[in-house]
């Protein structure tokens, strides 16, 4: 009979220790382990205890015989009881038994907590009178690191004979097997805890470098905090299209985190951009506007018209009074014409989505103004100046433009470089796609349709989408609704964008989502 025993707790200790290793949630870990110890010694209920600083705080607790499951990542049940490893003036806390077998790395077998004077059990007989229940037999064991660490104890309360169903002690057998697979547990949930400590570093990590991103850049700081939530909108939208092109794209939880990761450093690569150029919010601004000196040339020039009408007055005091009121208006409609000049260069300079032809000609045509400088004639804007204020669509030069669009190139070289596991392996190219176009006009390798996976593809939607809402460009405000949608419509028409992931984008409402959360109330004008 107790061979039999001895046999069936070694199969469930394998058994469970089976499962142990292959979960990976840590609260379904957590009550497996609880669940598995409590199957092997057959204990009515049980409690797992885990050390965070100086205290050991109750993850699960369990009561068959109560109907009492507590999971503190699933349920309210009670307020997270912990037990303080020290006391106040500092000594050891030796009273209560979890606390007890912490401090001293060992087993505690506790035949009736009802008889003993060695630990205190107030606690313990304030529940059992709560609840009608009689506590007896206690088994605490350390759970112990590879660095020989106590991380926990696990406690189980009220061994129960299989035959009689009545309360006995834990026997030697079962505390030894509790031992054996408290040790088992403990290596999976060290493993489980270092895997998730890894994780969280390294999400830690991606968010800093996002941060320092959004943080170079005063105008586009939340950019990189708001892709990931739209890219997992778009995402989650194609994955609950069950119907045409998209019917097959599923995600799963692994998928999900890849694409996370992908979508925080998608511009990670935008830490090697000049600044200067990120925040170019006018044409002529390089590390300061220049809009400020052609406003000092043009007054400059306009002081000279003064200066010489004013000397024309005094040398024409006592002369032709007609001819000195001609001088006098061609003079000052010189100063007027030169006024309405430098507002129009100054609108220029704001920058927008399109600039007309014959806005461009009338800045060529300003080319032929001059001002003196060290009584030389020089050209009052000069030809660099003017090649910023000719620029046709927003504020950057075509090298500028470049120099922008390399941060995905160094984007994906920063990506490259990193180690990815074999569950990260696609995060280069869904975050070094978000700028290619599905007819393959795109930048920088000119992938099509069929060269790009869908998730990469999602990226891209989202990319564009909050570029055209965002309320902190610095040369456009923010787009309503009806205006970005237009945009991205005409954009699937011109094959930029994936057409089926657009009409999933449309179908799930996923602008409105979005907008609920990002936008202000003014650019949702549509539902």
């Amino acid at each position: 009979m107790i061979t039999q025993k001895i046999i069936h707790q070694l199969e469930q200790l394998i058994d469970i220790g089976i499962a142990l290793s292959a979960e990976k949630n840590t609260s379904r870990l957590l009550e497996k382990i609880l669940l598995g110890a409590k199957s092997i010694t057959h204990a009515d209920g049980g409690s797992l205890f885990l050390t965070y600083d100086d205290v050991m705080t109750i993850e699960i607790f369990q009561s068959d015989s109560l109907g009492i499951f507590f999971n503190d990542c699933t349920s309210n049940f009670l307020d997270k009881p912990s037990v303080p490893l020290y006391l106040e003036n500092g000594e050891p806390n030796l009273h209560n038994v979890v606390s007890y077998s912490y401090h001293n790395d060992r087993t505690v077998n506790i035949q009736d907590a009802y008889d003993t004077d060695k630990f205190d059990f107030s606690g313990t007989k304030d529940f059992d009178r709560k609840n009608s229940y009689r506590s007896k037999s206690f088994l605490a064991v350390p759970l112990k690191n590879h660095q020989s660490e106590t991380i926990g104890v696990l406690q189980l309360i009220n061994a129960i004979d299989p035959v009689t169903q009545e309360i006995v002690d834990f026997d030697p057998i079962s505390e030894r097997f509790a031992e054996a697979f408290a040790s088992q547990a403990a290596t999976v949930l060290t493993k489980q805890t270092l895997i998730t400590d890894l994780e969280n570093m390294f999400e830690s990590m991606i968010k800093l470098v996002a941060t320092a991103i959004d943080e170079k850049s005063p105008y586009t700081g939340g950019h990189c905090r708001r892709v990931p939530e739209l890219t997992m909108m778009i995402a989650e939208a194609a994955h609950n299209t069950h119907h045409g092109y998209l019917q097959d794209f599923q995600l799963n939880e692994a998928d999900r985190y890849e694409l996370t990761i992908a979508s925080w450093l998608h511009d990670c690569g935008k830490i090697t951009s000049p600044e200067y150029v990120i925040d170019k919010a006018t044409k002529l601004e390089t590390i300061f506007d220049r809009i400020h000196l052609l406003e000092t040339r043009f007054e400059v020039l306009k002081r000279d018209q003064e200066i010489a009408l004013l000397k024309q007055q005094l040398a024409e005091y006592q002369g032709n009074d007609s001819l000195s009121t001609a001088r006098q208006n061609t003079l000052q409609a010189h100063i007027t014409q030169l006024n309405e000049d430098f507002a129009f260069i100054k609108h220029c300079n704001i920058g927008g989505e399109f600039m007309t032809e014959t806005d461009t000609q009338r800045l060529q045509s300003l080319k032929t103004l001059n001002w003196q400088l060290n009584n030389v004639d020089t050209p009052l804007i000069t030809d660099e100046e003017l090649y910023n204020l000719v620029i046709s669509r927003g504020t950057l030069t075509a090298e500028e433009r470049k120099i922008i669009n390399n941060h995905i190139n160094a984007t994906i070289d920063m990506l490259k470089a990193i180690k990815f596991p074999k569950h990260l392996q696609k995060v280069t190219e869904y975050a070094g796609g978000h700028h290619e176009r599905i007819d393959g006009r795109g930048y920088p390798n000119g992938l099509t349709r069929e060269q790009m996976s869908i998730p990469a593809r999602v990226m891209a939607i989202a990319d564009i989408f909050e570029a055209l809402t965002a309320k902190d460009r610095p040369y456009k405000k923010g787009k309503k609704l009806s205006e970005a949608l237009a945009i991205l419509k005409n954009m699937k028409e011109e094959c930029h964008i994936d057409p089926d992931l657009y009409d999933a984008f449309i179908a799930h409402k996923v602008y409105k989502t979005y907008a609920e959360m990002f936008l202000d109330d003014f650019q949702i004008d549509i539902d």
